[in-house]
């Protein structure tokens, strides 16, 4: 038998390589055939909507008796209730929340204070954070964290003590769906409302701490989310500057039948979960240890992406490559350049592009993904520490010649 070559696409944010056969990929998979197939699937919607409306008009005018004699009744019920089981997961998520360690190691010295809370987000969920200030001093400023996909934030205890021996203090929410927080583990109906969450998150730190700087940090799906979140009007007021690092801009469907595909799965079944898993994904870091570590986390959500996650990371991914231009806050964008998870030259064409007139980025040859679980880890803390040490010089300069 003839061997067929083929060739690997990542589908970006989530982490998966799907191997598609170029000679499909040259014929039937054409423009042409996508935008006709998606027409069908449209047309195919359309007439589902009409057989569903008629099916539930009969069903309302049966006998109740025999709606209830149903054995599939009995079947559909226990299907809700092992699916209700799965979606009431979050109290465990946040037991397990509440007992991480926050401080990585309070005997050598450098202990911090630390708590969690909750507060409400967009959608009136409880979502879960934390906190870490320093034993004692002035803080220079505060670092708020959105984490990225499928991760929480207790991951980055360690880049928030490394801060605090910095003099700044920290802030750490989990997404809804995500960590401690509530919501299907792994399952965001909507980024806006990650994005809305942030910015409650943001302007709570600020009642709270009133007068000391802040900075956004976003990793990933959560640099973008952060991204989006620095175009909201008056935020740039609220922030001395962002700090993106692998942000997932330029984020591409696996094929491009899956980004026409896309936006019909995330309605019809937008909590079903898609083929394939972070486990068996592109690697994120050189440090073994590292990916152990997260791979053997309870509160990493391991399993195949949700239809509606992934379609919700091509959508704030398009958005703000269209508005690209428009973004006008300081920013320091950090990226590996074997980064195979999301694009590096997507944040050099941010840095190139975006209308701020104080911007860095610096890209690392050869790192991958979750720069901060490489293991020049501490460095990487470090070059972030100084941009924003750097960013209240110059903000002090400018408030002192005003």
């Amino acid at each position: 038998m003839e061997n067929v070559s083929v060739e690997e696409f990542t589908s970006g944010a989530s982490g998966r390589i799907i191997p598609v056969f170029r000679d499909i990929r040259r014929s039937l998979l054409s423009r042409q055939f996508v935008h006709r197939l998606f027409l069908f699937l449209q047309s195919l919607f359309l007439w589902f909507l009409l057989l569903l409306r008629r099916n539930c008009h009969s069903s309302s005018t049966s006998s109740p008796t025999a709606a209830l004699s149903s054995p599939s009744k009995a079947a559909a019920t226990r299907r809700r209730n092992v699916f209700r089981r799965v979606e009431d997961d979050a109290p465990r998520r946040r037991a397990l929340a509440e007992g991480l360690t926050m401080v990585p190691d309070p005997d050598d010295g450098t202990a911090c204070r630390w708590s969690t809370s909750l507060f409400y987000g967009s959608r009136a969920n409880a979502l879960f954070s934390r906190s870490w200030f320093p034993v004692s001093g002035q803080m220079k400023g505060i670092l708020i964290i959105i984490h990225g996909l499928n991760e929480h934030s207790g991951r980055y205890a360690q880049f928030a003590q490394q801060l605090t021996l910095c003099g700044f203090g920290v802030y750490a929410m989990d997404w809804i769906g995500h960590g401690g927080s509530d919501g299907l583990h792994g399952y965001v109906p909507s980024l806006d409302h990650v994005v809305a969450d942030t910015v409650i998150f943001l302007n709570k730190i600020k009642s709270e701490n009133p007068g000391v700087p802040c900075f956004l940090f976003g990793h990933s799906t959560g640099g973008a989310v952060v991204l989006k979140a620095a175009t909201y009007s008056n935020i740039e007021e609220l922030l001395e500057g962002i700090i993106l690092t692998s942000p997932a801009l330029r984020v591409k469907p696996a094929h491009p039948i899956v980004g026409a595909l896309a936006p019909v799965v995330s309605i019809l079944a937008p909590k079903v979960q898609m083929k394939g898993a972070n486990k068996k994904g592109i690697p994120v870091s050189r440090d073994p240890a590292a990916l152990v570590a997260k791979y053997t986390d309870p509160l990493v959500y391991t399993g195949p992406i949700r239809a509606r996650t992934g379609y919700e990371i091509l959508r704030i991914s398009s958005y703000l490559m269209q508005n690209i231009k428009s973004v006008s806050i300081p920013f320091f964008v950090l990226h590996g350049t074997a980064d195979k998870v999301t694009d590096p030259l997507a944040s050099q064409d941010l840095y190139n592009e975006a209308a701020s007139e104080f911007k860095d980025i610096k890209l690392y040859e050869g790192f991958l993904h979750d720069l901060l679980f490489e293991p020049e880890r501490e460095e990487i803390a470090e070059d972030i520490i100084n941009w924003m040490e750097k960013r209240l010089l110059q903000s002090q300069t400018i408030a002192n010649s005003d």
